[in-house]
């Protein structure tokens, strides 16, 4: 039996019109992508890819537009900033992986268990909990046989870590 997948989230982005009055210019559900990688789904929310501060008069660009698979999961070179949703199926793991950006990941539904690469766990169980992942290298996993995990995550470029000299660049361990 498939299990029902967690609540889709709405996606509302504002603008202006010609005479400058703010308004709604797109409202609907996020569309989802399979990222067999991660054995997750991912959404672009919204996507800076021009550099920081940001130009909000980009009205005609959909932020979103960018596709989304595992080579793509940071802003491009140079400032960005990157809103991503993530579903997670019941017992599913994603790979470990490191991106060069500072993530705020949320907890939206269901329950995640991070796992760091000295082999922590941390266990996110209400809704709202949060981590700030600086650089390292990190898995999630949803310990609910029957639930989905649902988070988002804002990326905000940044420099990589470097230790002793040695750059830790981004990755994704199969």
């Amino acid at each position: 039996m498939a299990l029902p997948e967690a609540q889709n989230i709405r996606r509302v982005i504002t603008g202006h019109d010609a005479q400058g009055v703010a308004n709604i210019q797109i409202d609907q559900p996020l569309e989802w992508t399979e990222l067999p990688q991660f054995s997750a789904k991912g959404s672009a929310v919204w996507v800076v890819d021009d550099g920081l501060p940001t130009n909000d008069n980009n009205s005609n660009e959909d932020g979103a537009r960018r596709p989304l698979d595992p080579g793509n999961l940071t802003p491009k070179d140079g400032p960005g900033a990157f809103l991503n949703a993530t579903r997670l199926a019941p017992g599913g793991t994603t790979a470990m992986h490191r991106t060069s950006s500072q993530d705020y990941n949320i907890l939206t539904q269901g329950e995640l268990v991070l796992v760091m690469e000295d082999g922590s766990e941390t266990h996110l169980r209400t809704p709202g909990d949060s981590v700030v992942m600086r650089g390292g290298l990190h898995a999630w996993k949803n310990p609910s046989q029957t639930q989905w995990a649902q988070w988002v995550t804002v990326l905000v470029s940044a420099k990589p870590v470097v230790i002793e000299g040695k750059t830790l660049d981004p990755m994704v361990k199969s």
